[in-house]
């Protein structure tokens, strides 16, 4: 027994689908690891003890240095299409730890992403900079508390390695869990490289960890495939509720659970305009902001090629299920869209006129180039008043048309209650987070970036006041991110 009580449950399910998918590896053994942070809320959601990971023991698991029979270390196989075009992947900096059951009886992986180079790792070293763990840690916890389905992590390590890149850096590891990290890619590495009864195996093997109640029904592979599409028309609304940008929407970025991942060259907007790219790689905006529902759809069209021999033995027919089930895409999409713009304007319910309503709002902001979100916070803050930053004849309009809307079936007051659970007060601003890491990498002081982490964790607190530094955007001309590999 090792971590005796850390309450941890580890299984490895994974490894009984199919040896195609997956190379066991010995891990890089880590010298002299630190905990960087630790994300004590998420340890006590799983059911774990602090304390155990505080130990030397505690620290060998979490950087895979700890050898015990009852760990197995592996690396997945999956494939991608990158930009378009497919190609083979695979876990090229990450290691899994294996899958903890929390008491709740929920399985959670917990994979090392940072940690050395794997069967998969191509050209690279499979390593990654503290910068660019720290982003993640911060952005997947922005999107957590925003309420957006997302993979989260349980820690960062400090490697005391340094690492080339354009210049030298700091190594660290990302401790991070997930409900599973089987993507759209999987599926296509399955198909391509696997064969049918791989491919099966894998269907079935996902099914039963993501969606059990499918077990027992007929066609439970088109059923299995439909709710992925309502997962990702679902998720993804969400993204472009709160202005989120991806930056990096490859199908092996894609995960079938309906979770967030890989928070590379990812931003969120400021000024609203859909055509917005923050990734440096991204030269002819593929995933810009106005492109991810798009691209949402085309990613599940690689997914649907893979199951065409599940839906059915003859192809004329499962390309014809696999249309109808992708046309459902846009229509659920554009669903849960206004739905959530209709809760940041304080609707309950979604009319036809709300749709004219919502779009004139989003052409106003477009035209007069306002921030996304602080113009909503603002118009929650300021109600039947007129917000500051937009003093126009259309924004004046609308507003009445707004105000007559709210008050044609509620309050105001109560319409208000509802923006402010569906409005940001903060959200990770571009300008803070790089001064934030800049402040760690360059003299190890986490000030800034634990103060902004404090921040964006209560991001609907309105009853907070918040220096104008974290309300008010910073627009750097031509501000990228990067992959950070």
């Amino acid at each position: 027994m090792f971590l005796k009580d850390s309450k941890l449950n580890i299984d490895n399910t994974y490894l009984e689908i199919d040896n195609k998918l997956y190379s066991k590896i010995e891990p890089n053994n880590i010298l002299k690891p630190k905990i960087e942070l630790f994300n004590s809320d998420l340890a006590l959601e799983l059911g774990l003890n602090e304390t155990t990971f505080m130990t030397d023991e505690g620290l060998a698991f979490l950087t895979g240095n700890l050898k015990n029979e009852q760990l197995t270390y592996y690396a997945q196989a999956y494939a991608g299409h990158q930009f378009g075009h497919f190609t083979m992947l695979g876990d090229g900096r990450a290691l899994m730890l294996g899958e903890h059951v929390t008491p709740s009886n929920n399985r959670i992986d917990i994979q090392l992403k940072g940690s050395g180079r794997t069967p998969y790792s191509r050209r690279g070293d499979g390593k990654a900079s503290l910068s660019s763990v720290l982003r993640e840690y911060l952005m997947s916890e922005a999107m957590y508390h925003l309420g957006i389905p997302t993979t989260r992590s349980l820690a960062v390590l400090k490697t005391n390695e340094t690492i080339r890149r354009e210049t030298y850096l700091d190594g660290a590891i990302l401790v991070r869990t997930a409900k599973s990290h089987i993507r759209v890619g999987t599926f296509e590495f399955a198909y391509n490289f696997g064969g049918l009864e791989t491919l099966q195996k894998l269907a079935d093997y996902t099914i039963n960890r993501h969606y059990k109640h499918l077990n027992k029904v007929e066609d439970k592979y088109i059923k299995f495939f439909h709710e992925i599409i309502i997962n990702q028309a679902s998720l993804i609304a969400k993204w472009q509720s709160v202005g989120f940008i991806h930056g990096v929407m490859n199908t092996d970025n894609m995960l079938v659970s309906g979770e967030t991942i890989d928070y590379g060259p990812c931003a969120f907007m400021n000024t609203y305009n859909p055509a917005t790219v923050f990734s440096s790689i991204d030269e002819n905006g593929r995933y810009a902001y106005k492109n991810q529902p798009y691209i949402g759809s085309w990613n599940l069209s690689k997914l649907a090629e893979t199951l065409l021999p599940l839906f059915s033995s003859n192809v004329n027919t499962a390309v014809d299920i696999a249309n109808n089930e992708l046309k459902l895409f846009e229509a659920k999409f554009k669903e849960f869209w206004y739905k959530e713009m209709s809760l940041k304007l304080g609707l309950l319910s979604t009319e036809n006129t709300d749709k004219e309503l919502i779009d004139e709002y989003l052409f106003i902001l477009e035209k007069e180039g306002i921030d996304f979100t602080n113009s909503f916070r603002l118009l929650t803050e300021n109600g039947l008043s007129l917000h500051p930053l937009i003093q126009t004849d259309m924004y004046i309009e609308w507003h009445n048309k707004w105000v007559n809307r709210v008050q044609s079936t509620s309050r105001i007051e109560d319409a208000l209650e509802i923006m402010k659970k569906h409005n940001p007060v903060a959200i990770p601003r571009n300008n803070l987070v790089e001064e934030a890491l800049q402040q760690v990498i360059e003299h190890h002081d986490y000030s800034k970036y634990n103060d902004l982490l404090h921040i964006i964790s209560n991001p609907y607190d309105y009853n907070s006041k918040l220096e104008d530094k974290y309300l008010n955007a910073i627009d750097t001309p031509n501000y990228v991110t990067y992959c950070g590999t």
